[in-house]
């Protein structure tokens, strides 16, 4: 249980964001909904969440702009005072194949999913209680077996494995763990083009033991339990949430 934590969810309006910020209420977390332009989105999580008997509240920032970052923390400290943890779930793709690469989409996909990533975690850990607190980063199976025609995409993320490994090596000593969720193909609005594709739809679960695909609740499942007192054995690891889909 998560009761008395506080947890910042980053991107977390709709698909994986939103169904990780609904776990962590259920397990009785505080929860921070950041959001980018789904005002509406988020305002109404917020409401759900207030529905169900939770807590939570929204606040815009865009985490691939540093200044916004510099922002939603300050806002934070200032209405909550602290915070315990912290999911790194904002992201964004971009496929293309390489003649289709530019240098502003390189920018921008590294701007939010590592650069983004690793200023708001500089500034969360500065909110953290002195008996610790825990990152999540959401990566990717991209990072492992990259995917066709998303190169940089999979490369931010393989950079996220890295930087999970990194910052619990320098964190563990304060008592802050720093663990990493890898989704398998995931069913969300931003999968649409694949999942609503009958011909890859059916290649993925061909390839998958478990025969589907996987749901935002599938992943918000196992971020519950990576912040939770049960993992507290847990940090610097990627775990793989793929229903055994590789490639």
């Amino acid at each position: 249980m998560l009761v008395g934590k506080r947890a910042l969810v980053t991107g977390a309006s709709r698909g994986i964001g939103a169904a990780i910020a609904r776990r962590l209420s259920a397990e009785g977390a505080e929860v921070i909904v950041n959001y980018t332009s789904s005002a509406a989105a988020a305002s109404t999580l917020v409401k759900e969440i207030g529905q169900q008997g939770g807590v939570a509240t929204s606040i815009q920032a865009d985490v691939s702009v540093p200044a916004d970052i510099t922002r939603l923390f300050d806002e934070v400290s200032a209405r909550f005072g602290h915070l315990d943890i912290l999911v790194n779930n904002a992201g964004i793709a971009q496929p293309a194949l390489l003649d289709q690469v530019t240098p502003e989409s390189i920018d921008q996909q590294f701007a939010l999913n590592v650069k983004g990533l690793l200023l708001a975690t500089q500034a969360a850990v500065r909110l953290f209680p002195e008996s610790g607190g825990v990152v999540v980063n959401l990566s990717s199976g991209g990072a492992k077996s990259p995917i066709p025609y998303m190169p940089v995409y999979s490369a931010t993320k393989g950079a996220v494995d890295v930087l999970t490994r990194a910052l619990a090596v320098e964190l563990g000593p304060r008592n802050i763990r720093v663990v990493g969720i890898s989704p398998g193909l995931t069913i969300t609005d931003g999968t649409s083009e694949v999942t609503s594709n009958q011909a890859m739809h059916d290649y993925y679960i061909s390839r998958s033991p478990l025969g589907r695909l996987g749901l935002p609740d599938d992943i918000a499942r196992v971020v519950a339990f990576a912040v939770s007192d049960q993992s507290a054995w847990i940090t610097g690891e990627t775990i793989q949430v793929s229903g055994g889909l590789v490639g």
